[in-house]
C-alpha cells in the first residue's frame, strides 16, 4: 500500500515505514537534503492518502469471513436442542453450512478433491451424530460428497481429453523429430558438459515454474467454483421441491375424488392446493394425527384454500377407508428399499388401504431419499417424544410414583413419533423428477449418491 502511494509523489522519499510522521527528504535541487516538508502541500496529500490506506486496511482485517467452526458448533447445538426440526429445514441448513465450509476450505496443490471430501466427512459426522433422527442431514452430506466426486471426475476427464487432443496434433511431427533424435541427443549430451545455463534459460525456467503454480491455483479455484455451483443447485432443488411436486397434481387427482391423508405435510398441502387451482373438485378426509393433532392445522389451511375437508379420528380410518379413492401422504424419510419412515399412525392407514385395494401414494422431495436400509445400525427408525403430549402429569402423578421396593414407576408412557411402512404397502412415489415405484429407489440412489460414501 505504501509503495504504491509514494509513486504518486515522486519528489519525496519516505524512510521510516510510516512508524510516525517523520522526515520526508526532498530530492529536488532547490531544497537541502534532510529538510522536513511538513508544510509542503504534497506532504499533506501523502499523509491523507496514508490515513485512507490505514483505514481500509483496518476495515479489511475486521471484516472477515464467519468462523466455520463456530457455524458448525452453532448448528450442532440447534440440532441437539431440537431448535431445527423437519426434513426440509434441516436439509437446507445443512447444505448452506457445507457450502460455507467448501468456500473457506484451503486446498492443497494436489489431491484437492480428497481434501474437500475429508473436510465434509468430518463435519458431516458431527452433524449426523447431533440428531440421528433427522435423516435429511446425512442425506445432504452424502449428496455433497457425491457432488465433489463427480466434479473431480469431470475435471480429470476433461484434462485427459485435452492431452489426447494435443497428442493427436503432435503425431505429424514425430517422424521429423525421430530422424534427428540421435544427433540431437549427442549434441545435448556434449553441450551439457561444456555449457552453463544462460540467464535467459534461468528466467525461462522461473517463468515456467510460476506458470505451473498459476495452473494449480486455477485448478483449485475451478474445482471449488464448480462444487459450490452444484451445491447452490442442490439448495435450489430443496427450495423448489414443493412447487415441482405440486405441478404433477392434476395428473393424479381427478374430478370428484375422495382423498385421505394423515397429519400435516407441506408437500401434501401444496399438492392438493395445486389440484384445486386447476379446477379439480374433490374432498379430503384428514386423520387428526394424535397426539400432536397436526391434522387440525392441515384442515384449517385447506379450508382457507377452498378445499372441502373432513377431520376424522385416527381410529376411524378403517371405518372411512371404503369411501376413499386414494391415500396421499407425506413422509419423514424414504429408505433405499422403498420403505418409508412416516408419522405414527401411517402404517395403520397403509394396511387399511391395501385391505381395500386403494392406492397409497407418497409425495416427497429427493432430499428425503436415504441411501440406507432399515436394518442398517446407524438408522434410527423412531424417536420417543415427551409423555406430556399424551397425559397430564398432575392427573396421573399417583400412578407414576415409584412402586414400593421395586424402584420403577407403576405407569410407563410410550410416545413414538414415527411408523415404518414397508415397500409392499406403497403404490407410488411422486418426487420433483416424476413418479416412481418402490422398486426404482435403488436406481435413484445410484444417480444421487456414490457407493464409496455408503460403506
Amino acid at each position: 500500500m505504501v509503495t504504491c502511494l509514494t509513486g504518486f509523489f515522486p519528489s519525496f522519499f519516505y524512510h521510516n515505514r510510516f512508524t510516525g510522521p517523520t522526515e520526508l527528504e526532498t530530492s529536488s535541487s532547490g531544497g537541502p537534503t534532510g529538510q522536513t516538508g511538513r508544510s509542503d502541500p504534497g506532504f499533506k496529500s501523502l499523509m491523507a492518502a496514508v490515513t485512507v490506506c490505514r483505514t481500509q486496511e483496518t476495515f479489511f482485517k475486521v471484516k472477515k469471513m464467519p468462523d466455520i467452526e463456530g457455524l458448525v458448533n452453532e448448528f450442532v447445538s440447534k440440532l441437539e436442542n431440537r431448535k431445527v426440526e423437519g426434513s426440509h429445514a434441516t436439509a437446507r441448513a445443512t447444505a448452506e453450512l457445507l457450502r460455507s465450509l467448501i468456500s473457506q476450505k484451503r486446498l492443497p496443490s494436489t489431491n484437492q478433491a480428497e481434501a474437500l471430501i475429508e473436510a465434509v466427512k468430518i463435519v458431516g459426522a458431527k452433524l449426523t451424530a447431533a440428531n440421528p433422527v433427522e435423516m435429511a442431514v446425512g442425506n445432504i452430506v452424502k449428496r455433497v460428497l457425491h457432488i465433489v466426486r463427480v466434479e473431480d471426475l469431470s475435471a480429470v476427464t476433461s484434462d485427459v481429453n485435452g492431452l489426447n487432443l494435443s497428442a493427436e496434433t503432435d503425431d505429424e511431427d514425430i517422424a521429423e523429430r525421430d530422424s534427428d533424435h540421435v544427433a540431437s541427443a549427442a549434441a545435448v549430451g556434449y553441450g551439457s558438459i561444456l555449457d552453463r545455463p544462460s540467464l535467459h534459460t534461468l528466467l525461462d525456467n522461473m517463468g515456467r515454474d510460476s506458470g505451473e503454480k498459476a495452473d494449480r491455483n486455477i485448478s483449485r479455484r475451478i474445482l471449488k467454483h464448480n462444487v459450490i455451483e452444484a451445491v447452490n443447485e442442490l439448495i435450489g432443488e430443496i427450495d423448489d421441491c414443493h412447487e415441482q411436486i405440486a405441478e404433477q397434481a392434476v395428473e393424479h387427482i381427478h374430478q370428484n375424488e375422495v382423498i385421505l391423508t394423515l397429519g400435516r405435510s407441506r408437500t401434501v398441502l401444496e399438492f392438493l392446493s395445486a389440484a384445486k387451482e386447476k379446477k379439480r373438485s374433490f374432498r379430503v378426509f384428514i386423520a387428526e394425527g394424535a397426539p400432536r393433532y397436526q391434522g387440525h392445522v392441515l384442515a384449517k389451511e385447506l379450508v382457507k384454500r377452498d378445499v372441502q375437508s373432513t377431520v376424522v379420528t385416527d381410529s376411524a380410518v378403517f371405518a372411512m377407508i371404503s369411501r376413499v379413492n386414494m391415500v396421499i401422504v407425506g413422509v419423514h424419510a424414504v429408505m433405499a428399499n422403498g420403505g418409508i419412515i412416516a408419522p405414527v399412525g401411517l402404517r395403520m392407514v397403509a394396511l387399511a388401504a391395501r385391505a381395500h385395494a386403494i392406492p397409497f401414494v407418497v409425495v416427497a422431495g429427493m432430499h428425503k431419499l436415504c441411501p440406507l436400509y432399515p436394518h442398517n445400525p446407524e438408522v434410527l427408525l423412531n424417536d420417543m417424544r415427551c409423555p406430556s403430549e399424551l397425559i397430564e402429569h398432575g392427573e396421573f402423578s399417583g400412578c407414576m410414583d415409584f412402586g414400593i421396593g421395586s424402584g420403577s414407576p407403576l405407569l410407563h408412557v410410550v410416545n413414538p413419533a414415527f411408523d415404518y411402512v414397508p415397500p409392499e404397502l406403497v403404490s407410488l412415489f411422486i418426487t420433483e423428477i416424476g413418479g416412481h415405484g418402490p422398486s426404482y429407489m435403488y436406481r435413484l440412489i445410484a444417480d444421487y449418491y456414490s457407493a464409496d460414501d455408503l460403506v
